[in-house]
């Protein structure tokens, strides 16, 4: 059974810092790419940051030199570490893998992350 389980999300003053964390199961992780996406309220989810299974990383102009994707096939878990946090980074973060043979698609719930004093 495939798990995506996304934490590390919560209140966060502007200019602070989070780490997120996706821990999966159920699928060969080193063989998938791993993307963070976001939503907010009335906007469309839109990709924050990529790694695929050969370590590649992109990233949305918006978040370049603030965040860094992180994969440990290990662990078989990915990380989003946030740096310089703004108000308009606030959203529900979510992390995809899509791979393998049939490229597959799964999905985590999402966790929440709000920026604001």
């Amino acid at each position: 059974q495939v798990q995506l389980v996304e934490s590390g999300g919560g209140l966060v003053q502007p200019g602070g810092s989070l780490r997120l964390s996706c821990a999966t199961s159920g699928f060969t992780f080193s063989r998938f790419a791993m993307t963070w996406y976001r939503q907010s309220p009335g906007k469309e989810r839109e990709l924050v940051a990529r790694i695929t299974s050969s370590g590649t990383t992109n990233y949305a102009d918006s978040v370049k030199g603030r965040f860094t994707i992180s994969r440990d096939n290990a662990k078989n878990t990915v990380y989003l570490q946030m740096n310089s946090l703004k108000p308009e980074d606030t959203a529900v973060y979510s992390c995809n893998a899509r791979g393998g043979s049939f490229n597959w698609d799964y999905w985590g719930q999402g966790t929440q992350v709000t920026v604001s004093s």
